[in-house]
């Protein structure tokens, strides 16, 4: 598992004064008023960032770190992904699991043949779906994130049990 889970990505600045605005990664943006401390990631490496103030405008979480205090500076980090340690994730309800965890696990149906591998999790309107990699095709799956089609979710053994619904593979 991911030591380290996304949170955001710095769109742009925000003011003059070293703000940044975020585009929000996680399902509840109000979570970023509980953090003390973020890390970037730029293509120059990791810092870590205290964070002095956070608010929301729109659909942005607008975030000011100690030590950034013009834009010009704040402006060197557009695009850097901000990312929280695994110890500081809000935890998942049951039957709920971080996006990373999901990524890369193999799939194999409820008779146990392999089907594939995950390689995205898609948010649609009503419920996420699981992209798969089927082995020895060049096409994806989609296949919905719903109990009638996931069986089991084993992160332990990185293994996820599915169901493929009548016509989906037609």
């Amino acid at each position: 598992m991911e030591e380290y889970l996304r949170v955001g990505v710095i769109t742009t600045t925000h003011g003059v004064h070293g703000e940044m605005k975020v585009y929000p990664t996680t399902d509840d943006p109000s979570r970023f008023k509980k953090l003390k401390k973020v890390t970037a990631v730029t293509s120059k490496g990791r810092e870590e960032w205290e964070l002095e103030q956070v608010r929301f405008f729109k659909q942005f979480v607008i975030i000011k770190a100690k030590g950034i205090d013009d834009m010009d500076r704040a402006a060197l980090y557009r695009n850097a992904d901000l990312l929280i340690e695994r110890s500081e994730a809000m935890p998942c309800a049951e039957n709920e699991y971080y996006i990373s965890d999901i990524i890369g696990l193999t799939v194999v149906t409820e008779d146990g043949a392999r089907f594939g591998e995950v390689v995205d999790v898609l948010a649609t309107g009503a419920n996420d779906c699981y992209e798969i990699k089927r082995d020895g095709e060049k096409n994806t799956v989609l296949l919905p994130a719903i109990a009638s089609c996931v069986q089991n979710v084993d992160l332990e053994n990185r293994v996820m049990t599915v169901v493929i619904p009548d016509g989906l593979l037609d």
